[in-house]
Parts: C-alpha cells; sequence; structure tokens
C-alpha cells in the first residue's frame, strides 16, 4: 500500500482522487495506515477550514502540491510532507469553549512521521527530509506574523527554507476559499524575512543539523505562557490572547 500511495503522488494530477477512494478502505484501519485514517475524524475550526475536518484539508493540500512538486529539490519527500504534514492533529486536536485547537501539531506530527515512514523504509536521507519539512510547515504564518513561535534559525539548520515555502504555499492554499495572491504574496514576505535575518545561511543544506528530533524526545518549548496554535491565527487578523494560551 505505501507504494501504491507513493506513486499516485508523485503520478497523478490529482492524488485526492486515489487516496478519496482509499478512506473507506479496511488497509487504512491497519497499522500505521490508521494516522491517516484518524485525519477523517478529526475537526478543524470553519472559520479557518470551511473544507471540514483534516483529512478534507489533507486532500486539496496534495493536489495543490502535485501542481508545483516539478518545482521541488527533491518531490518524493515534499508529497510525501504534503500527505503527513497535519498528522499530528488527531493527538493535539481539543475544543475548548468551543473553540478548536492544535497546539504543537506540527512538533507532533514531525515524530508521527519519522515513525509512520519508518515501517516502510530504512532511507534515513528520506524520512528526515520529510520530517523537518512537517516540523517546519508552521513557520510561514510564524514568521510573517512576527510570532513568538517563529524559529528561522532552527528552521535553517535542519531543512531547506526553500522546500519549507513551497509546502506551506500549498497548505494555506489547501482551503476552500483561499486568497492565492495574497498567499502568494505572504511567501514572499516569509522569504525575504528569513534571508534578512541571515542571509549567509538562508540555504544552508538540511543535513547540517544540530538538533535532529529524536523519537520520544521532548523538544523546545515556546516561551511560558504561550502556545503553537497557527490553525487559530490567519494571516490578515490578529488572534487574541486567548490564541495562545
Amino acid at each position: 500500500m505505501f507504494e501504491k500511495i507513493e506513486q499516485h503522488l508523485l503520478s497523478d494530477e490529482k492524488p485526492s482522487r486515489f487516496l478519496s477512494e482509499l478512506a473507506g478502505s479496511p488497509a487504512l484501519r491497519a497499522y500505521p495506515f490508521d494516522m491517516l485514517r484518524r485525519l477523517q475524524s478529526t475537526p478543524q475550526s470553519l472559520r479557518y477550514h470551511p473544507e471540514g475536518n483534516v483529512w478534507n484539508h489533507t486532500l486539496l493540500v496534495v493536489d495543490e502540491a502535485a501542481k508545483v512538486k516539478a518545482e521541488s529539490a527533491d518531490p518524493r519527500a515534499f508529497m510525501w510532507a504534503a500527505l503527513l504534514h497535519d498528522i499530528g492533529k488527531p493527538s493535539t486536536t481539543v475544543c475548548r469553549k468551543s473553540k478548536i485547537t492544535s497546539y504543537d501539531h506540527d512538533k507532533a506530527g514531525a515524530l508521527l512521521t519519522r515513525e509512520f515512514l519508518g515501517v516502510f523504509t530504512a532511507d534515513t536521507d528520506f524520512i528526515e527530509r520529510t520530517v523537518w519539512l512537517v516540523r517546519y510547515h508552521m513557520q510561514i504564518l510564524f514568521v510573517v506574523k512576527k510570532l513568538p513561535f517563529a524559529d528561522v534559525e532552527g528552521m535553517k539548520r535542519n531543512t531547506d527554507v526553500r522546500e519549507v515555502a513551497l509546502l506551506g504555499l500549498c497548505d494555506r492554499l489547501g482551503r476552500q476559499g483561499a486568497d492565492r495572491r495574497q498567499e502568494q504574496e505572504n511567501i514572499r514576505t516569509f522569504l525575504e524575512e528569513c534571508k534578512s535575518q541571515s542571509e549567509s545561511r538562508l540555504y544552508e543544506p538540511w543535513y547540517h543539523r544540530e538538533n535532529p528530533i529524536q523519537p520520544g524526545h521532548h523538544h523546545e518549548q515556546y516561551p511560558q505562557g504561550q502556545r503553537n496554535d497557527g490553525e487559530n491565527a490567519g494571516f490578515q487578523n490578529k488572534a487574541g490572547p486567548e490564541d495562545y494560551k
């Protein structure tokens, strides 16, 4: 099944068609594909995701990624990152006072991505490239809005900023009603900000990393009293204090 999914990710104009057919398959009940199945029952705020649950969003993202995969330096890692980018949401999504949040789903997703891919391949370079794209896929929002969760230096150490930008664009466009022109402008702002912070290190190779994510390891925490919930902070509207508690 892994090989079949990969074939459709890399070859189809709209991988969502195959994935939609797969949604009700018994194959998704088996480990680790059940990680994908859980996306179907994980809700999102309709304010930011009119398309509904995480699975619906993921289908839109992989189709956007398929359109631009030729621009990626590593289409295989890029397409798998598109499919797995929100795999951390089922374990982090909660509803508090009628508000849906998914704090730290990028970090949880990075660990689950390593676990998922490790079942099928011993290609650690491929796994790590995919893991770090998932880990940093929210950085466009964080950097553009100058949120305390931005980690430009860490991103530069561990992955290619251009790949993060390409995945982040697909993530932002993978929702109903997305403004393509505005999202493209946000990507330009993101790249300019990253460049201005440390131009000499902007394109440092992904394998020059100092702090690799380790299975079961608890990573750096966000500033005290603040948490990563980028899903509830759009580019246009500043989130209130309740979004970062």
